[in-house]
């Protein structure tokens, strides 16, 4: 079994920085695209920024310049560098991945547990 776990959602004023980590372990034979979503009560899940094996990244227009997506692939990590925190990127942010395990060529999503990022006003 494949398990994603995310870290380093808190509470934090506006203009301030976070970092979210997400490792993924288990039996995995390679991880395709990682991404972050994000998901605020009432809201639909929402695509932050995502990154393919190679290191190409995209994000979504609200958060360009002040989110930066990266990731290990030795470690199998991904994170979100989110600087210049505004109100409206409070949410679950949930991290995602597209992993091959070691029992099949399929590759099939996976999904974290969710942090929880509040930024006051």
């Amino acid at each position: 079994q494949v398990q994603l776990v995310e870290s380093g959602g808190g509470l934090v004023q506006t203009g301030e920085s976070v970092r979210l980590s997400c490792a993924a372990s288990g039996t995995i034979r390679s991880i395709g695209v990682m991404a972050w979503y994000r998901q605020a009560p009432g809201n639909q899940r929402e695509l932050v920024a995502s990154i393919s094996s190679a290191g190409r990244t995209n994000y979504d227009d609200s958060v360009k310049g002040r989110f930066t997506i990266s990731r290990d692939n030795a470690k199998y990590t991904v994170t979100l560098q989110m600087n210049s925190l505004k109100p409206e990127d409070t949410a679950v942010y949930y991290c995602k991945a597209g992993i091959i395990t070691l029992r099949t060529w399929i590759s099939s999503d996976y999904w974290g547990q969710g942090t929880q990022v509040t930024v006051s006003s």
